[in-house]
Parts: C-alpha cells; sequence; structure tokens
C-alpha cells in the first residue's frame, strides 16, 4: 500500500501533467522571428544638446515609432523598450528590411531655420556659423532653429492646384508652434539681403529653402505653411508619415538588425524536434539496457518533460527561439542525470542492504541525490541566468527556455520518474525477480573498479603536466590561429544565401568584388541536399548595398533566397564582446564562491582550474578549426561550465564522506577510491547527454551544429578532466595545505562535516 507522501506525489505528477497536456494541446507556443521569418531592428536612442536620452525620451520615441511601423501595414508588430536606450521592434514576415529600416530609423528632426546669407561656393564657414547646402546643392548659412517638429500638429501630402502640379507637403503647426513659425517669419523677412528665405531641415539635411511670400510677411507667419521640393506621390507620402507621425524627440541609431527567411525557421522548427525525438529514443533505450524496469519508467517520464516543459513555455507566454529549442534539448540530459544519481545510489543501497528489498532502495536513493541534483541544477540554472542579462538576440532565448527545462527536469526525475518507479518495485513479479528492476546487482564493471581497480593518483602529477600541455596548445591555437569571432562580437553584417544551383565559392566571391565589396568574405556550405548556401560577411554594409549584393549573386546562381542578415553595430559588438567576458568570469568566480563554501578552497580551485581547463581547449578546438565564436558557442561554453562542475561535484562528495568516516587513511587512496565508485555516474550521465548532443548535431541544422559540437566536446573533455585533472589538483593541493582539525580557527568549522548533521549520502550530498 502507497504511503501518504507517495499518494501526494501522485496526486501532484498527475495534476502537473494533466493541466501542461491541456495547455501544450490547446496553445500555440510564440515563435521568435528566427523560427517564424521577418526582421527584427534594435534602436537606440542618443542624447543632444538639448535633449538628454533616458527612459522618458525613449518612450516618447517608442509611441512615434509605433504610429511609423503602423502606417506600414505590418502585420502584428511588437516593440519594446529594452533598459533605458533601446526600443526593439519585430516586423514577422518583412523580408526586406531596406524600407522598414528607412522609414523606422529615420531621426525625422524637422527643424526650421532663418537663411542668414548665401556665402561664396567653397567659402569657409565664419566662428559659430553654419553652411548647409540647399535643395539646389548651393551653400547657404543658417541660424538657430526657431521651431522643430514637436510644434508642427499635422501634415498631409498633396498637389498644390486640383491634382496638376509638383507634390507638396502642408504643414499645420499647433499653438507651441505658432509662435515660432511666426517669429521665424518675421526674422526672414527683415532679411532682405539673403532673400527672405527660409531654411527647412530635416535630420539636418535641407529639404526646402524658400523664400517668404509678401503675402505670409504681412501675415506675420500664420498658422500653417507648404513644403515643396522635387517630391514624388511617394516622397511626399512618406515625408508626410514622418512628420505627422511626430518627430522623434531623440535621435535613433540602429545597433541592430537581423532578418530571417520563412523557410529557414521552418526547417529548424522540423529539425530539432527529429533531434528531439531521436534524442530521447536514443536515450531511452539506454536506460532502459542499464536500468531496465526503472529505465522504462525514467524513459516515459522523459515523455512527461517535453509535457510539462512545453506547456510552462506557453503558459508563460515566453518566446521560443531557435537556440531555445536547444536549451530545451539540453535539459533532457539533465533530466537523465538525475535519474541516473537516483539509480546508482539505490544500487549501492540495495547491494549493502539486500534484505531489505527494492523500495527502501530506491527510496534511500531518491532522497539521498536530492540535494546533488539540486546543486547540478543551480549550476545550469546561474548559467542560463547570465545568458538572459548579458546576451543578445535569440540566445536570449536559449537562458529561458533552459530555465524552463531545468525546473521540468527535475519535477520529471523526482516527482514524475519517483512515483512511476515507486510502483513498479512494489509489483509482485518485481519482487520475487529484483533482478529485471535494474537496481539489483552492482555489475562486473562496478565489481571490478571497486575490487581491482587501477591506482589513478599514483600519478596525479601526470595528468597535471598533460593538462598543461593541452592547455598550452590550445593557446597557441587561440594566439597564433586567432579567433573567428562572430558579428555579434566584432560588427559588422553577415548574409546567407540559398541557391538551387551548386555555387563554386570563387564564383561567389568574383560576383560580390565585382559589385563593389572586394574586402567581403564569402564562403559556401551545402545546404540541406537540394540548396547551396553563400555567406557573405562585411564590417559595414547599408541595407542598399546587402540587395546589390544579392542582385550580384542572383547573376551568376538560381533562385538566389536570403536565408538570413544579421547586422551588429560596432558599439554593440564591443559591448556584446565585453558583457561575454564578464559573463565568463561571474560564472567562474560564481562557481569558485559556491565550492568554497561547500568544500574547502583547495577543493573549489581544484574544481575551477580543472573546469577552467575544459573551457581553454574547447576554445582552443575552435580555433585550430577555425569554427566561429559567436553567441551561441558562449551560450555552450556558459552550460559546459555548469556540466563540468556537477561531475566533480559528485566525486568530491563521496571524498568528502569516506573523510569524514576515516580521517586517517591516506588521502591519495581515498580519493582514488572516490573516482572508481563514482565512474559508472560520472559515464552513464555523460552517455545519456552524449547522444541528445549527437542528434542535434547531424539533425539540428548549421546553426545547431556548432553549438552541439561545443557541448559534446565539453563533456567528453569534462569527464576525463573530473576523473583526472580535479582530482589530481585536489590531491597536491590537500597535501601541501592539509586540512588541520585541531587549529584554532578550524575547532568550529570542519568543511568534511558539512553535512554531517544529515544522513549519510554516499556517493552525493
Amino acid at each position: 500500500m502507497a504511503s501518504r507522501p507517495s499518494l501526494w506525489r501522485a496526486i501532484a505528477a498527475f495534476a502537473v501533467v494533466a493541466a501542461t497536456l491541456a495547455l501544450a494541446l490547446t496553445s500555440s507556443a510564440k515563435l521568435g522571428l528566427d523560427l517564424r521569418g521577418g526582421t527584427q531592428i534594435v534602436l537606440e536612442t542618443q542624447s543632444t544638446d538639448r535633449v538628454t536620452a533616458d527612459a522618458e525620451a525613449t518612450d516618447r520615441a517608442l509611441e512615434v515609432l509605433r504610429g511609423r511601423v503602423d502606417a506600414l501595414g505590418v502585420s502584428e508588430p511588437t516593440l519594446a523598450r529594452s533598459g533605458e536606450k533601446r526600443i526593439i521592434i519585430e516586423l514577422p514576415g518583412v523580408q526586406d528590411p531596406r524600407e522598414a529600416a528607412e522609414v523606422i530609423g529615420k531621426t525625422a528632426q524637422l527643424t526650421f531655420h532663418e537663411v542668414l546669407r548665401v556665402p561664396e561656393p567653397n567659402a569657409e564657414p565664419q566662428k559659430s556659423e553654419r553652411i548647409v547646402k540647399d535643395e539646389d546643392g548651393g551653400p547657404i548659412v543658417v541660424g538657430k532653429p526657431l521651431l522643430d517638429g514637436n510644434g508642427v500638429s499635422d501634415a498631409v501630402a498633396t498637389t498644390p492646384e486640383q491634382g496638376v502640379g509638383q507634390w507638396v507637403v502642408n504643414v499645420d503647426f499647433n499653438g507651441e508652434g505658432r509662435d515660432g513659425w511666426g517669429q521665424l517669419v518675421s526674422d526672414a523677412c527683415a532679411n532682405q539681403e539673403a532673400g527672405q528665405r527660409v531654411a527647412i531641415l530635416l535630420d539636418d539635411e535641407v529639404i526646402s529653402s524658400p523664400g517668404v511670400v509678401p503675402e505670409l510677411c504681412a501675415a506675420g507667419g500664420g498658422a500653417a505653411t507648404s513644403i515643396s521640393g522635387s517630391f514624388t506621390q511617394a516622397s511626399a507620402s512618406d515625408l508626410a508619415v514622418l512628420i505627422k507621425g511626430g518627430a522623434l524627440p531623440v535621435p535613433v541609431e540602429v545597433i541592430e538588425q537581423r532578418t530571417v527567411g520563412p523557410t529557414l525557421g521552418e526547417a529548424a522548427i522540423d529539425a530539432s524536434i527529429e533531434a528531439a525525438i531521436i534524442g530521447i529514443a536514443l536515450t531511452g533505450l539506454f536506460i532502459l539496457f542499464v536500468y531496465r524496469l526503472l529505465g522504462l519508467m525514467a524513459t516515459i517520464a522523459l515523455a512527461a518533460y517535453a509535457v510539462i516543459a512545453y506547456g510552462t513555455l506557453v503558459w508563460l507566454g515566453a518566446t521560443l527561439t531557435l537556440p531555445g529549442l536547444a536549451g530545451f534539448v539540453l535539459a533532457i540530459g539533465l533530466a537523465i542525470d538525475a535519474n541516473v544519481l537516483v539509480f546508482e545510489r539505490a544500487r549501492e543501497e540495495y547491494a549493502a542492504r539486500e534484505h531489505a528489498g527494492l523500495s527502501p532502495a530506491l527510496s534511500t536513493g531518491f532522497s539521498k541525490a536530492w540535494s546533488a541534483i539540486i546543486d547540478s541544477n543551480v549550476t545550469t540554472l546561474l548559467a542560463a541566468a547570465l545568458l538572459f542579462f548579458l546576451a543578445s538576440g535569440p540566445v536570449k532565448g536559449f537562458g529561458v527556455t533552459l530555465s524552463i527545462g531545468v525546473l521540468a527536469s527535475m519535477f520529471s526525475a523526482l516527482v514524475v520518474a519517483r512515483v512511476l518507479s515507486e510502483w513498479a518495485v512494489r509489483r509482485g513479479p518485481v519482487r520475487a525477480r529484483p533482478g529485471i528492476s535494474g537496481i539489483a546487482g552492482e555489475g562486473r564493471l562496478r565489481r571490478w573498479l571497486t575490487e581491482d581497480g587501477p591506482d589513478l593518483m599514483r600519478r596525479s602529477g601526470t595528468w597535471i603536466v598533460v593538462t598543461v600541455l593541452v592547455g598550452v596548445v590550445s593557446v597557441i591555437g587561440i594566439v597564433g590561429r586567432g579567433l573567428d569571432l562572430g558579428v555579434e562580437f566584432t560588427g559588422g553584417r553577415l548574409l546567407e544565401f540559398s541557391t538551387s544551383t551548386t555555387l563554386d565559392p570563387e564564383t561567389a566571391r568574383e560576383a560580390v568584388s565585382d559589385a563593389g565589396f572586394p574586402a567581403a568574405v564569402v564562403q559556401s556550405s551545402s545546404g540541406d541536399g537540394e540548396t547551396e548556401n553563400v555567406t557573405v560577411r562585411s564590417s559595414e554594409l547599408t541595407n542598399d548595398e546587402a540587395f546589390e549584393i544579392e542582385q550580384a549573386l542572383g547573376t551568376v546562381a538560381e533562385d538566389v533566397t536570403k536565408e538570413r542578415d544579421e547586422l551588429i553595430g560596432p558599439s554593440l559588438g564591443d559591448e556584446l564582446r565585453n558583457k561575454a567576458l564578464i559573463a565568463f568570469a561571474v560564472a567562474i568566480a560564481a562557481q569558485m564562491l559556491y565550492l568554497a563554501w561547500r568544500f574547502r578552497w583547495t577543493f573549489a580551485a581544484s574544481a575551477v582550474l580543472s573546469m577552467s581547463s575544459v573551457v581553454l581547449t574547447v576554445v582552443g578546438v575552435f580555433a585550430w578549426w577555425g569554427k566561429p565564436i559567436d553567441g551561441v558557442f558562449l551560450a555552450a561554453v556558459l552550460s559546459i561550465i555548469g556540466l563540468a562542475v556537477n561531475d566533480t561535484i559528485v566525486v568530491f562528495d563521496r571524498i568528502r564522506e569516506h573523510t569524514r568516516e576515516d580521517r586517517g587513511r591516506p588521502l591519495r587512496t581515498v580519493v582514488n577510491e572516490a573516482i572508481l565508485q563514482t565512474i559508472p555516474r560520472t559515464v552513464n550521465t555523460g552517455l545519456g547527454a552524449m547522444f541528445i548532443l549527437a542528434a542535434l548535431a547531424v539533425l539540428g541544422g548549421s546553426s545547431l551544429t556548432d553549438f552541439a559540437i561545443a557541448l559534446l566536446l565539453g563533456l567528453s573533455i569534462g569527464i576525463l578532466s573530473t576523473i583526472f585533472t580535479a582530482s589530481a589538483l585536489a590531491v597536491v593541493l590537500e597535501e601541501r595545505w592539509p586540512y588541520d582539525p585541531t587549529a584554532p580557527k578550524n575547532r568550529t568549522v570542519d568543511p568534511y562535516a558539512h553535512v554531517s548533521d544529515r544522513p549519510s549520502d554516499g556517493a552525493v550530498v
């Protein structure tokens, strides 16, 4: 008969799975632009001598931009302020950002000036003078602005006389603008030497500098005027939209622009779903082979994880991005990690007290693996938080979905899997044949490791030297070959096109060079089997220049389609690069502080040095390989930091347990025994995650392949580093600075008894 806690767990599991399943079936996730296609523009407001770019000014600019976006006729646009000075605009379905960026990003700082005089051509301005070119290209000297766009109440594009003649823009002034307009007309009428002219400037460019007609001089200004120039119907209408929509209270600068084709997003979704299904299937088969019946229960819990994670995403209204899909898939590996921790501990408990039966062993496994699972997920949540606050664009979505996935994986492993597993081991046939449960018996490998395993710590110095040599090779690659930093960190523009025919890279380079861009870096790669992908990267490209490159490629290939377009301003590139370094430093410092609290400083230093060597090796491999270092790679590195520490914590916990039991045993013997006892857990959790990542690397598409490769490298190297580097460093540091419990400062704090008040927890704490 089930106990009351088991009954409550079953009710909670059923309620959560049922609620999230209902959400998943009745609601759809909000897809990011990288999955549904469209354009995202990030603007940053700039301070001027007259106005400071703060949150209030940015909010006013946001409302002005909202009117401009509505005038474009884009379906379901999204505008939001980010921080004090940034505005994020999302335009679903917009594949050519030229018109949108021109209308949205134009400051529309409309100012009205008196023309003070007409200087000679090429004349140098006198002190405090401002010389601009009028609409005909001639120089004029203008005075200070006496009126700006805030004094304008309406603007309409029209023709002056019954549809005949040039297009003009009629401007009406409000109460604030009428006084300024009257003063400007009065000053201009008094300046006959300059021809009684006023200059109307839009974004510091003269759009009209007409002479004031005598009737207007006599009227002293009035409440309206007409802006004339060489306008077409389209240009007059655009100008009217800008003026009527309102001049921006502060100038804005496009610091980031991303465009993704709809087919790329659809392919990414399909590929990620396939990777998740295949990854779950392979992982399920693996744990089913290793843990038999309980492995089957864990696989069912994995399916529940997928429902819980997706339903929670829909419920929160979070945006699902392409890296976010990777976060969900990665969290599957974390769920496996929790199950392996529990089942391995249950195996040890059953082997020690076989007469007690399966249920007590399983319950002990769950209760004593609890804090280790919490430790593992806290480090991962830290990485997710750093990505959310310091990353840019879709990579932020990775932080969000990884957080949701971590919490969902904890619930599926500790509640859903527990309910199913406890139910399974209470069945009569399972109790009669405990071997089918998967936790009865240690297995040959575990028995060999425990009884006849190698003495790894006898050569601790060798492992440290090997780690140093690998680090040196990595540094040589980083310094010698250099890092291929993505546009997120350098600034610039990256264009990706697909073609229906094979395109030789040299032919593509010649086409781009002939179009006027000889410095652009052009590369080609195979697409989905039916297309060829071409990427063009340059330090600076305008939207018109990007269109010229697309047209140039169209002359040498068929069916050229823009799949991706990323523009990062130089200031944002510097900022993102600095934030990446800050994120790495914060992650290292946080892990150091956490481990110093959990263990002695010697163990904390060993774990951090080992973790740093893993990251350095992965970066070095990417440097030698020529792989790009971008925002997605940053997400992979921060994930590696969390995953590498998880394995090390398990080994160090076992060391602490054995040291607490018998302080007289030699340290190297204790460390070696702890490593050998935890190797099955380390390898099994690593293999479970590797199945997931391998599926993502093969099926996830070009955008996620490098992410999966980086994590595969990090996991593989991290397992070796945990077994050899971290433990060897801990031995060396502990022997150099041994813990002395008799020292006065240590009499009240014993790091080896940090959890002595709790029940013995074996491999994990």
